[in-house]
């Protein structure tokens, strides 16, 4: 069972369909990191163009599902809700696998580094237990 449903997510993040890229937040530690899940489904409308014949999820669209699991975590801090996290840089990030229709990821962010409106995140997103993507995700809060 989910700690928080895509309903729940949208009272924490700003973001709405089709830019929401999580369905529900697994595991939660306010502030701290965030465990959530995303159902690859193949009428996500990217895989109309990416690739036909060959659908993948775009990476950057990955990077932007573990960018808004962290956003959860750190929105949720009783001083940030109702604001925005913004992205201010993406480190060091990689891409193991390829991300296909009926895939579930498993997304999980740590916030690593705050200091004041800025902060970083460590990132990794995982299929069936395998690391598909990791990343260093710095975010502004505003």
């Amino acid at each position: 069972m989910s700690l928080l449903s895509t309903k729940e997510i949208m009272e924490i993040i700003p973001h709405r369909q089709p830019m929401l890229l999580i369905d529900t937040v697994e595991e939660m530690e306010v502030g701290v990191r965030a465990v959530a899940k995303k159902c690859v489904s193949f009428n996500e409308p990217y895989f109309a163009g990416h690739f036909p014949g060959e659908p993948v999820m775009p990476g950057v669209l990955i990077v932007e599902a573990l960018a808004q699991t962290g956003a959860v975590a750190i929105l949720s801090k009783e001083e940030n809700k109702g604001k925005t996290a913004y992205f201010a840089g993406i480190n060091s990030a990689k891409f193991k696998k390829k991300v296909l229709p009926g895939d579930v990821l498993t997304l999980e962010t740590e916030i690593i580094k705050v200091k004041g409106p800025i902060g970083v995140g460590s990132a990794k997103a995982y299929v069936d237990g395998k690391l598909v993507c990791q990343a260093e995700l710095t975010f502004a809060i505003g």
